[in-house]
């Protein structure tokens, strides 16, 4: 008799136990995809440029020789769920890109250099025939995947600012069609992102 209620005894602690792991497991996910999300959100927020793109069909290997080639430009690549993706720019205030962050989705990000996302995953993609951009940010503004690629014709800061020295060694005249080239491919994606706006906006006020 005291042997069968020593087993019960125990099979209840194991099961307590066993619970009680569960939760403190279900307790350690939801903080591990709360932290995700914040992390996410801080990057949107920061971030000058960032670019998604879908890396359906590429090999662990390939995606790691990518994300060393983005590093060596000063990108970080981000792969995460798309329901903490959704979550992080309805936070950071870019929901219009949920629309994009279906199927297996890359964000890259840059601080500094507009256009280094879009020209590394360009070139990327021109010698390996992988990923494929779907849209991004600049400046805090939502851009769609032919915006994306206006970007990576720009120059490099570290280019620009060469060409900027060296112009500044030679005639005014030089100097003024250095500076023109950039601004004027800088200008005409900013134009495509304000068309693209405003032709959203009255479908918007039909909406509401």
């Amino acid at each position: 008799m005291l042997k069968r209620a020593s087993l019960a005894f125990g099979a209840k602690e194991v099961f307590l136990l066993a619970t009680g792991l569960k939760k403190s497991e279900k307790i350690d996910k939801k903080a591990e995809k709360a932290a995700t999300v914040a992390d996410l959100t801080a990057r949107l927020k920061a971030s000058s440029t960032a670019v998604l793109a879908d890396y359906r069909g590429m090999t662990v290997g390939q995606m790691r020789d990518l994300r060393s080639k983005l590093r060596g430009g000063g990108i970080e690549m981000v792969v995460v769920k798309n329901t903490l993706a959704r979550r992080a720019a309805k936070a950071a205030g870019y929901e219009p890109l949920n629309a994009e962050l279906v199927g297996p989705i890359a964000m890259l990000f840059a601080v500094d250099d507009v256009s280094a996302p879009a020209r590394i995953l360009n070139d990327y993609i021109r010698a390996n025939r992988k990923m494929v951009i779907k849209g991004g940010l600049l400046e805090g503004q939502v851009i769609k995947a032919d915006a994306v690629t206006e970007l990576a014709d720009l120059p490099s800061r570290e280019v620009l600012l060469s060409r900027l020295l060296g112009a500044m060694q030679a005639p005014l005249g030089n100097l003024a069609s250095v500076l023109q080239a950039p601004i004027t491919k800088l200008a005409r994606t900013l134009d495509a992102v304000r068309s693209q706006k405003e032709s959203q906006s009255p479908a918007t006020a039909a909406a509401s």
